[in-house]
């Protein structure tokens, strides 16, 4: 089991950077698939990116392609989400999601394909 805790949202004019964090638990983070989804006021939770358990493939929703940079540090327990050019459209709480893997390819798009979640972090991007 592993508990995530995700950090570093908060309000940023457009255009901006912010970096979220997602801390995680125990000792087998290496053994995760992790994606970061996020959910703006009256929608559904969205897929943003993923990376496999090593961290030798990262996938990224159409929206943010070019813009977002999903990163982890398997020795420090950590997934990054790098967000720079940020527009008004990225306001949301981001969550950070995890898979037990035994498949080092294994990546997900599908908030279904996670079993654990974080609380989220709110990311508000004035205009």
């Amino acid at each position: 089991q592993v508990q995530l805790v995700e950090s570093g949202g908060g309000l940023v004019q457009a255009g901006g950077s912010l970096r979220l964090s997602c801390a995680a638990s125990g000792r087998t983070f290496s053994r995760y698939a992790m994606g970061w989804f996020r959910q703006a006021p009256g929608k559904e939770r969205e897929f943003v990116a993923a990376i496999t358990s090593y961290g030798g493939s990262t996938y990224y929703a159409a929206s943010v392609k070019g813009r977002f940079t999903i990163s982890r540090d398997n020795a420090k327990n950590t997934l990054y989400l790098q967000m720079n050019s940020l527009k008004p459209e990225d306001t949301a709480v981001y969550y950070c999601g995890a898979r037990y893997v035994t498949d080092n390819y294994y990546y997900g798009t599908g908030q279904d394909e996670y079993d654990y979640w974080g609380q989220g972090t709110q990311v508000t991007v004035s205009s």
